[in-house]
This record gives structure tokens, sequence and C-alpha cells, in this order.
């Protein structure tokens, strides 16, 4: 936690660096209908022509601060790893089996995926937003969920405890790699309509929609892990209490989130869904993750209810 206290700090400093980086980048977001008023209604239409998309945000050589804010990340993850691999030595199994050990499992797998994700796609803006995240879960995980190791119980004697839950991980974290995107979209698109002003670091980001494609991409690839995680669980099920459905709180919600993005998905596919409605339901899609992770474990009675408080 230390040491993604540490990159949270150098990634905002970098944050910083790209406010006062590049003030012409951010004058390029000056409102197009300004512009347009100040000439003739001859030039009206070539400038529309020119300026109608968001020019790319420029090429950006990585900051010092960012390099050492991503190395220090790399450096907490590998310790992140291996605390979570020493948590399944001790326990004789995968580590996942109650909330501290899913906390601690998931926060690992969301920041080795976004790490990983670098080699296809410079996300390292989003670097502040992911090393808080994992911080905020490993804090919560470990003084509010912390327990020792204990027996599994007989309902998770399963080589499918293995294969669903991890799944179940994948999903999350590309979910909420998506929703940070969702979150940066939201914001780009505001200043690029200029209805707000400041935040100069967002003239070094992509724009509004190179940022919502890749959250769509991001997600798509989530919803496949998580289309995955909804058959396994119905299979488990059926080994373990001999249904493959019985509306438990747990697997309701799980249908919910599959529900709330498949239809983020079909949406933007066939209705068009374009810009701040997309990116508020691949929002609204991640809040249900975490609302089931939290709200339903703990305070939901169920036959999924393993959170080991």
């Amino acid at each position: 936690m230390g040491v993604y206290l540490f990159a949270f700090i150098a990634f905002t400093l970098d944050l910083a660096k790209r406010s006062s980086e590049s003030p012409a980048a951010v004058a390029v977001a000056a409102p197009l209908a300004r512009v347009v008023g100040q000439l003739s209604s001859a030039s009206t239409t070539t400038l529309l022509e020119r300026t109608a998309t968001p020019p790319p945000a420029p090429t950006r050589k990585s900051s010092r601060f960012e390099r050492v804010a991503f190395s220090l990340t790399v450096l907490a993850w590998l310790l992140h790893v291996g605390g979570t691999v020493l948590r399944g030595v001790a326990a004789h199994r995968v580590p996942w089996a109650n909330m501290f050990e899913f906390s601690l499992t998931a926060s690992a797998i969301i920041v080795g995926v976004f790490i990983v994700v670098q080699l296809w796609q410079n996300l390292k803006f989003l670097g502040a937003y992911i090393s808080g995240f994992a911080l905020i879960v490993l804090g919560f995980g470990t003084v509010g969920f912390y327990v020792n190791v204990v027996p599994l119980p007989p309902a998770l004697q399963s080589y499918w405890l293995i294969i669903h839950v991890f799944v179940a991980t994948l999903g999350t974290a590309f979910f909420a790699i998506g929703a940070g995107l969702s979150i940066a979209q939201l914001i780009q698109s505001r200043r690029e309509s200029s209805k707000i002003g400041g935040l100069g670091f967002l003239a070094t980001f992509p724009d509004a929609v190179k940022l919502e494609n890749l959250a769509y991409r991001v997600i798509v690839v989530g919803f496949v892990f998580w289309t995955f995680t909804l058959m396994a669980g119905a299979i488990w099920a059926e080994h373990a209490w001999g249904r493959y459905w019985g509306w438990d709180t747990k697997e309701v919600w799980t249908f919910i989130i599959w529900t709330i993005f498949a239809g983020y998905i079909h949406a933007r596919a066939t209705r068009g869904w374009r810009g701040s409605r997309s990116s508020w339901l691949a929002i609204v899609g991640f809040a249900a993750v975490m609302f089931n992770f939290t709200i339903v474990n703990l305070f939901f009675k169920g036959l999924h209810a393993y959170s080991g408080l």
C-alpha cells in the first residue's frame, strides 16, 4: 500500500505537469460557435469541415513523474502478487475464498491488467485512477475484511472456485478500466464543448471520441469474461446445490450486471448511443459490480454468503 501511495502521488504530479505543458493544445478547445461567429458565412462551411472532428492529442513524451509512477506501480504490483501468493500458500488453496482474499486478488489482477494493457495502448494517464483504486480496495480489505485462514466450506471445495472466480475477476478488471476511460470521456467531452474551464492536463489525453472507443473495446472484453462467469456459476450451482438457478441475491446481481453491459453494447452498436449516454451506462455497470462485491456480500443473506466476516 505504501508503494501504491507513492505511485499515486507521482501520477498526480504528472497530471499537474501535463496541465502546464501544452497551452496551445488547451486553446484548441475554444468554442466552435465563437470562432464561426467571427467569420463570414462563405467560409463557415470550410471551417466546419476542418474542425468538426476534434484534433488528436499531440504526441507527448512521457515525463519523469510518469516514468517513476509507472515503475513504482510495477514494483507495488510485484509485492502485491507476492502477498497474494503467500496467502494462498498459507491457506493451501487459491486466495479468493472470502472478501479479504478477493479484495487482495481482484485489486492485483486489476493493476496487472492495467500494466499489460500498456502493450496495446498507452493508458498511463489513468495511472492515478488505477493506483488510487488499488490503494482504497487494499485499505478496506485489510482494515474491514481481514480474516485468518480457515478451511473452505463444502460448497467451495471445487475446481470451479478456481475457474469461476478468476474469470469473474478478469471481467471486473476490464470493467474497472472501462469505467476509468468513461469518466475521462465525460470530462473530456465537457472540456471540448467548453462547458468547463481549466483541467489543462486533459489536452494531453486522447479526444472524447477515442476515449469512448477505447472504453467500448475494453468493456467488450470484460463482457465476454462476465458472460462466461454467469454460465460457469450456473454449472457450479448445479454441482453444489442441484439447480442451475435459484434467484439467490448474488445470482440475481450477477445477471443484472450482465444485462447492464449487454444493454450498453447493444445500444451503442444498434441504437447509435454515443458520447455521454454510453459512458454513463458503463459507469453504472461498474458501480453495480462494486455494489455486488460490497453491499450484497455484507448485507444480503443467501447461499453465496462467503464473506468470511
